[in-house]
């Protein structure tokens, strides 16, 4: 154990990788203080569902919410929300406020997470999709539309995760939307080509304009609207904008701090800064891919729970180095698309299924081997791969060809492809 049971761990983010580091330090056995801090105003909440459900109106705000708000109290969790970390002061192992105020810790672990990428100056003042508020203020200029009898116009500026899930949720509530991505394709960070065209064809066929390669030059007030227009000259109007143009990590305090930062927190396989006795997790930490070489930053939820908890168990002395396959799903028109590994890097797509009605499975590989999965209706299918993908090394290639491989039967059968490797 890297903290004395009796010590103060302190956890500054109150996003997923923050609570579940705390929660895992309470589960796991710590028996000292825990003081979980973000200024973020409200309790722990889902942020996934910002841009799907909650901004959609299919769920209420409570429903997003990690746990009660009496859970914290219950398990002698000291939370603090809307609270600013200033500074940390890594040599006398203290955190500092923004309100003068200060707190000491044997251990504490950065989860601060990251913050939207906005197009300054030309859209310094559009809307954003991360916290909760966001919504609030979103759904609130829908509502000053709609209270005039008008259909509400959404411009969304950005066609990756983010901004697709948003049109979708936009043109769900009945509005015009309109996405202007910069790139050829949309989702292109995410999913290869054949399957974005699917997406672009979905939200096509539901009413969403959207137009690629778009490089806007200026942005200005047309009385109570905005104007976008782009540099060869196309133009829209809209009621409301939303930039959904990705995050930039947050490691201002790291930075500040004297701890090494490159694209975000440099963490080892146990999620060890740089500074003694300090840890960073979630979005903001750049890790090693213990799988395929090299480093990453990962930002998906799921990534983000599980890492926190690695970092929590970690504190706690594990000895298990942190080597999760990434995962993360996206709800666009009622369509489930479940994502495991890294299909981008991937050389070669095999295709099971219809990518246009479903359900179907893509498989992703890279010098014949399995480096990612997508999948729309297959569930376990796309679990069984990221158990093989883990395993990828021992995998034959030949497995993975015939009309549809049985990835639930591979993936129970790790010994004997470890076996075919060693001969």
């Amino acid at each position: 154990m890297t903290v004395p049971r009796s010590g103060r761990v302190v956890i500054v983010g109150t996003g997923i990788a923050g609570a579940s580091a705390a929660r895992t330090l309470r589960k796991d056995g710590f028996a000292g203080s825990i003081v979980l801090v973000g200024d973020d105003p409200s309790i722990p909440y889902r942020r996934p569902m910002v841009s799907k459900e909650l901004l959609s109106g299919s769920a209420v705000a409570a429903k997003a919410h990690l746990e009660p708000i009496t859970f914290w109290a219950e398990q002698s969790i000291e939370l603090r929300v809307g609270a600013t970390v200033a500074a940390v002061d890594t040599a006398s192992a203290r955190v500092e406020f923004d309100d003068g105020d200060s707190l000491s810790y044997e251990t504490l672990i950065l989860a601060t997470g990251g913050r939207p990428r906005r197009l300054d100056p030309i859209l310094a003042d559009a809307h954003t999709l991360r916290h909760l508020h966001d919504v609030t203020a979103l759904r609130a200029a829908f509502e000053r539309v709609t209270s005039t009898g008008a259909t509400p116009s959404v411009l969304i500026v950005g066609g990756g995760l983010v901004g697709m899930e948003a049109a979708a949720a936009a043109r769900t509530m009945g509005a015009d939307v309109t996405v202007l991505e910069m790139g050829e394709r949309v989702l292109e960070r995410v999913l290869p080509e054949p399957i974005c065209a699917s997406y672009e064809r979905l939200h096509r066929d539901r009413g969403v304009a959207v137009h690629t390669g778009v490089r806007l030059s200026r942005v200005d007030a047309q009385g109570a609207r905005t104007r976008a227009v782009a540099v060869d000259g196309r133009e829209w109007l809209a009621d409301v904008v939303i930039v959904a143009v990705g995050m930039t990590p947050d490691t201002e305090l790291a930075e500040n701090a004297g701890l090494l930062v490159d694209d975000g927190i440099v963490v080892d396989e146990f999620c060890a800064t740089s500074a003694v006795g300090v840890y960073a997790a979630g979005d903001v930490a750049r890790f090693p891919n213990r799988i395929l070489g090299g480093t990453e930053r990962v930002e998906h939820w799921n990534h983000a729970q599980a890492h926190g908890a690695a970092a929590a168990r970690a504190v706690l002395g594990a000895s298990a180095p942190y080597e999760e396959v990434p995962w993360c799903w996206t709800n666009q028109f009622g369509r489930n698309l479940q994502i495991a590994g890294w299909p981008g890097l991937g050389t070669e797509l095999i295709v099971r299924g219809d990518l246009d009605a479903g359900p179907f499975l893509a498989l992703s590989l890279a010098d014949d081997r399995l480096v990612g999965v997508i999948g729309v209706g297959r569930p376990r299918d796309v679990r069984a791969a990221q158990a093989l993908i883990a395993n990828g090394p021992y995998l034959p290639r030949d497995a993975l060809d015939g009309d549809d491989p049985n990835l639930v039967a591979l993936a129970a059968e790790p010994a004997r492809f470890a076996a075919v490797a060693r001969e």
